[in-house]
């Protein structure tokens, strides 16, 4: 059954209206408040075929506002590179022990980065890491020999943003305690990024549905038009 908080929420949403995008995150910020700081998550449908290997959408984004959560971040390096990596802020660094403390069942950590060297030490810990979305990726910038770059874009709020097997996206882009406007631009940020990571043989409307919402709260529908002629534009 939903709380009356969520049923209270949900009057002042108009399901048949689609928001712009500062209208929607002013609507976000007057639902009833709970007890803690709700993440806010923005949601995106895509008119891709996920079955096709050469239509997956991924990509990252450094939101300029951050996400609001601050993050616990592990390098995989050695030598000059494990001390650049401890200089630039991160948590934890090294190699063997690290890994074997991962397969012992530590997983205190939010994001892993690893220079290349170290991959394949690293990829043992493929069936651990993988699942939990933890591994280290080229693509997503955290396989990289330039760690004080890879750390200070995380710790200033990059996110990566993968579809699902439905061509679903689910991304954080920040607190409820965030103002609207940085909400708005942080949401204004991933998008354009999405839009940028439209696969090139993809056929017909790429955004089909966009929403943000908190973590107890209902969706609130964005209106994608002016997304649509960023689309026209890539």
């Amino acid at each position: 059954m939903p709380s009356k908080r969520y049923k209270q929420a949900v009057t002042l949403v108009d399901s048949r209206k689609s928001y712009a995008l500062k209208d929607a995150m002013d609507v976000l910020k007057q639902f009833p408040p709970v007890k803690f700081d709700e993440t806010v998550e923005l949601s995106a449908s895509l008119g891709i075929d996920p079955k096709k290997t050469d239509q997956v959408v991924r990509g990252t984004v450094v939101l300029p506002h951050g996400t609001g959560k601050t993050l616990r971040v592990l390098v995989f390096a050695k030598g000059e590179k494990e001390t650049e990596a401890t200089k630039a802020g991160a948590d934890y660094v090294g190699t063997t022990e690290l890994i074997d403390k991962i397969q012992g069942g530590w997983l205190e950590f939010d994001v892993a980065i690893a220079t290349p060297d170290l991959m394949r030490d690293v990829s043992k810990l493929g069936k651990i890491l993988g699942p939990r979305g933890l591994m280290p990726n080229p693509k997503a910038g955290t396989v990289s020999d330039d760690v004080t770059k890879a750390i200070t874009d995380v710790k200033q709020g990059k996110v990566e943003f993968k579809m699902d097997k439905l061509a679903n996206l689910h991304v954080v882009i920040g607190k409820r305690s965030f103002d609207g406007q940085k909400l708005t631009e942080n949401a204004e940020a991933l998008l354009t990024a999405i839009v940028r990571a439209k696969p090139s043989n993809a056929k017909g409307e790429f955004l089909q549905y966009v929403s943000v919402s908190s973590t107890m709260s209902p969706s609130v529908s964005i209106d994608i038009e002016p997304y649509l002629k960023d689309e026209e534009e890539e």
